[in-house]
């Protein structure tokens, strides 16, 4: 009889729960039942597959080479299984599936409502759920099967991934609404060497902060930086108030705020892309749709 035939899905997350503490107590203790028979359904899962899944050295607890590899996979296929019965759900409620979206915040100034409401046009009964994340929090989210599907600035992904370029734009200075600088008399970006810049956090994209950098850089100087943020309404708001100036992507001028204005940085060789990035090797019957959409 084949060994998966023999395991049950408590072996594998009574393993996981243990795995995860590195503690039988507490991993007894999450999962409600006695250390001793949480240690016999470990030893027990072990006799079953033939392998050690953790070095035991008094109370200090490993995962083997092994048990870690076991942990990486259980994790990411349980993952899609709850996914499965999730959207076997969705299918009695009369749903036709789910889909997760991650997103970087200037892909939500226009570019993901106007996807979203193309979608919704042709598959009515899909259901979406929408979380803003930074350009590495979708990746690994990606890779968990936790999002099906994110928007990153980003030109490269992990191995495994694979991404689509929808839309690449150009640069835009965003200056409080009084201010004496405006189309008509901008030259070049060292009319502002002496202001502070508010910019995006690196942490959002160090790709996109990197192309700023040259930016400034072809420019001859370094900027005063006073501000980081991972959200242009907080970029906004500061510039408003004063606080300084900044660069953004040309489609965060889509239901700016009214205290701030934009002058296009048409002539400089920078341009930020937003891709959309997916695991091909999800199952959710909706991802191909969606995709299809793009392309």
């Amino acid at each position: 009889m084949p060994v998966s035939n023999q395991i049950e899905l408590r072996h594998l997350h009574y393993f996981l729960a243990v795995a995860e503490e590195l503690h039988f107590r507490k991993a007894a203790d999450k999962l409600f039942i006695s250390q001793p028979g949480l240690s016999r359904q470990i030893k027990q899962l072990e006799e079953l597959l033939g392998i050690t899944l953790f070095e035991r050295h008094n109370r200090d607890v490993k995962l083997t080479k092994a048990g870690a590899y076991l942990h990486a996979e259980i994790s990411r296929n349980l993952s899609r299984l709850d996914g499965i019965f999730e959207h076997a759900k969705l299918l009695q409620d009369g749903k036709q599936g789910r889909l997760n979206f991650g997103y970087v915040g200037s892909a939500m100034q226009e570019l993901i409502p106007r996807l979203l409401l193309a979608f919704e046009e042709e598959h009515p009964n899909v259901i979406f759920s929408l979380k803003e994340m930074d350009n590495q929090s979708q990746i690994d989210s990606l890779i968990a099967h936790d999002i099906d599907i994110g928007f990153v600035r980003l030109e490269r992904v992990p191995r495994g991934l694979s991404i689509k370029q929808i839309l690449k734009e150009p640069f835009c200075l965003v200056l409080p609404k009084d201010h004496p600088l405006d189309n008509s008399n901008f030259k070049s970006l060292t009319q502002l060497k002496n202001e502070s810049f508010i910019l995006f956090d690196p942490k959002y994209s160090t790709s996109y902060y990197e192309k700023v950098m040259q930016i400034f850089d072809d420019s001859g100087f370094s900027p005063i930086v006073s501000h980081n943020t991972i959200h242009a309404d907080s970029i906004y708001s500061l510039i408003k108030n004063r606080f300084g100036v900044s660069i953004v992507p040309k489609s965060l001028q889509v239901g700016h705020d009214p205290g701030v204005k934009f002058i296009e940085l048409s002539k400089i060789p920078q341009r930020t892309v937003l891709s959309m990035i997916w695991d091909p090797s999800n199952m959710n019957p909706s991802l191909e749709h969606f995709i299809q959409l793009i392309k």
